[in-house]
């Protein structure tokens, strides 16, 4: 993926909540990167998602639909108790 895919993305982990700033940034520093083409459109369409939405997935009070999905957000999960 082009650098300015990245910066694109990365941008777009910016949001309204602090929490899920950190959460979603640190996914793209420490995973993206190493993942199927799969789960970075995953990622992607998860970045497009309204927070309380997103939130949802990663608290578990929801689950997405796409497996790619529930795997970026299995992952961070797995994060966010670290």
């Amino acid at each position: 993926m082009r650098s300015e895919d990245i910066a694109k993305l990365r941008w777009c982990c910016r949001r309204g909540m602090k929490e899920l700033d950190v959460l979603l940034e640190g996914y793209l520093q420490a995973h993206f990167s190493g993942t199927s083409p799969a789960e970075q459109q995953a990622f992607s369409s998860l970045l497009e998602l309204p927070d309380p939405v997103l939130l949802a997935y990663i608290i578990g009070r929801e689950q997405p639909v796409i497996e790619e999905q529930r795997r970026v957000i299995a992952i961070l999960r797995r994060t966010s108790r670290t």
